[in-house]
């Protein structure tokens, strides 16, 4: 009996001592499934859950490659969704970022009206919200902490003031179409309200059609060809964004037309496609709008994660380019 209550004691200890190390352990475990308003990972790392509107444009993918890169860098984990230019996709993408608790939530809304109540949801749940690039329509500024981004209407304002210092000596009327972006998008509305208000300084200037080309080249180059069987006059191509100035080329060329002299084409944006376009003399003026936020973007989620207050509106530095200047700028483009 001596023998057996020895060969016990050790027996004893050892499984006291596993008691504790998985009480311990079933803490730790606990520790790591909560956060703190909505933390995502439970430890030192920051989740953001991030909705892009797409890749419409190479404008889109350079910043959607901005933000990847950004996140690496800064030891962000970024939770990615392409919503390909639908709504619906980013309302799904953000829920589904609020079930999995994540840090914080970003996005580049594809309209502005619309979101109030998946923002709500996010604000229940402690989660806040940075918009990049576009703003939403929401009288309820507390739905999110800040947007990041170009002012669009300045970016239309640049591009109409820079058409009427140039068509000053113009006789008779001045002939403009306009390709729009993504109809209610936070850029077509505000780009075009930018434009209008500049060019009314000069009531040569006449916008004899509008339409939407949807920010891509194939829609640029689909309307174009309308615009020129309609209107046999055209003087001015004004293009919400490279890319559909871009398609418009082709359909300005085949209709026998030399973009740059026959046409005067305006863009916004300033990717490298674009920049070339412009430093061949085929574009005339490009006013920028960088997609490069993703530094400012990390930088940012780790601000308001630590409780730090934020400008309500941030927006990033940019320049208006002519031809000379597009050449100039091109060897050291990044986009």
């Amino acid at each position: 009996m001596r023998n057996m209550r020895m060969s016990l004691a050790p027996r004893r200890a050892v499984a006291a001592l596993a008691a504790v190390l998985l009480a311990g352990g079933m803490a730790a475990c606990g520790n790591s499934d909560t956060g703190t308003d909505g933390g995502g990972a439970g430890d030192d790392k920051i989740v953001m859950g991030f909705s892009q509107v797409g890749a419409e444009s190479g404008w889109r993918t350079a910043n959607t490659n901005s933000i990847k890169e950004a996140a690496a860098e800064a030891g962000i984990e970024l939770k990615f969704d392409d919503a390909q230019q639908k709504q619906e996709n980013q309302i799904k993408a953000i829920r589904n970022y609020i079930q999995q608790k994540v840090d914080v939530i970003a996005f580049s809304p594809v309209v502005e009206s619309g979101w109030d109540t998946v923002l709500k949801e996010a604000k229940d749940a402690g989660i806040p919200v940075i918009l990049t690039d576009r703003a939403v329509d929401s009288a309820d500024k507390s739905l999110y902490k800040t947007f990041l981004g170009s002012d669009f209407v300045k970016e239309g304002r640049l591009s109409g003031e820079w058409l009427v210092e140039n068509s000053k000596d113009a006789t008779g009327d001045v002939n403009i179409v306009e390709l729009q972006g993504t109809t209610g998008s936070a850029p077509a509305n505000d780009r075009k309200k930018g434009f209008a208000e500049a060019i009314a300084a000069d009531p040569k200037l006449k916008v004899i059609a509008s339409q939407s080309g949807d920010f891509t080249r194939a829609g640029g180059k689909q309307v174009m060809e309308q615009f020129l069987k309609a209107h046999p006059k055209i003087d001015v191509l004004f293009a919400h964004n490279d890319d559909m100035g871009l398609g418009a080329l082709e359909a300005i060329t085949a209709a026998g037309k030399e973009p740059g002299k026959d046409i005067t084409i305006i863009t916004i944006d300033a990717v490298k496609d674009g920049m070339q376009a412009l430093a061949d003399g085929k574009f005339n003026f490009i006013a920028e709008c960088s997609p490069l936020l993703g530094p400012q973007l990390m930088d940012l989620a780790k601000k308001i994660h630590a409780g730090e207050e934020v400008p309500p509106r941030i927006e990033t530095e940019e320049t208006t380019f002519t031809q000379e200047q597009a050449k100039e700028a091109l060897p050291n483009r990044k986009y």
